[in-house]
């Protein structure tokens, strides 16, 4: 490896991780892309090598599979600067709720293997002294809402471990930041209806994970922040009757 920075993205695969990738090896860090069936990054690992001369290497890694976790750890070429999550699947809320298997495939994607992932990564960083986690959770867990309550919940989990771990690290030099996008442009909201006034790219998110890397607190992209403040504080009385 080159003595540049590194980061670690973990769900290499989809479309916030892919422009993350990308963003970071312009401004010269070298990469680390881990994900199931990781051949699928081949090209996009090849490109993003030859396009800004930087080091990319390609990892296997199922979120599932805990017993896994420390050999992968083992095996990365360096342990990172940073280490970002952004592993998750959307499910379907009406499917989910009439199914254990749906649901605890939700359940454990979104919020389980990232935590328990993200907890050996932030131990080692503190062993090391420095380092940086970046968790993309969602703003589906901010407020329980009955169309996507079960993946909500998932992620309402992994907000409030990461909330924990900055926490636990405040006094240390390794920092945790947590993403809340809103609605985003993804091949996983293609098939909703999306106002198109507050939903983002997953370039600009990128664009706002980089100029954040450093930090240790929690970003909402524009207008995301006033809009979930405002939907967090209507009466439940009231929010049970709104259709969101």
């Amino acid at each position: 490896m080159s003595k540049n920075k590194t980061i670690l993205i973990i769900g290499a695969k989809s479309d916030i991780a892919l422009a993350v990738a990308k963003k970071f090896a312009s401004e010269g860090y070298n990469l680390q892309l881990a994900a199931r069936n990781s051949s699928k990054l081949d090209l996009v690992a090849s490109d993003l090598k030859i396009r800004y001369e930087i080091d990319v290497s390609i990892y296997e890694l199922n979120i599932l599979k805990y017993e896994t976790f420390l050999d992968f750890i083992d095996s990365l070429d360096c342990l990172p600067d940073i280490a970002l999550c952004a592993v998750g699947i959307l499910g379907n809320q009406k499917d989910d709720e009439k199914s254990f298997s749906n649901s605890v495939l939700v359940m454990r994607t979104n919020y389980e293997g990232p935590s328990l992932l993200l907890c050996e990564i932030a131990n080692r960083f503190e062993i090391r002294g420095s380092g940086s986690i970046i968790g993309i959770s969602s703003v589906a867990g901010d407020r329980g809402r009955a169309s996507n309550y079960i993946y909500g919940s998932a992620k309402s989990g992994l907000t409030s471990f990461l909330s924990g771990l900055r926490n636990r690290l405040h006094k240390t030099n390794v920092r945790v930041l947590t993403v809340l996008p809103g609605f985003v442009k993804t091949k996983m909201t293609i098939k909703m209806d999306l106002p198109s006034f507050i939903t983002a790219n997953p370039e600009s998110i990128s664009n706002t994970i980089y100029h954040n890397k450093d930090k240790s607190k929690v970003i909402y992209p524009i207008p995301w922040q006033i809009i979930m403040g405002i939907i967090k504080n209507v009466p439940e009385f009231i929010f049970k009757r709104i259709k969101l």
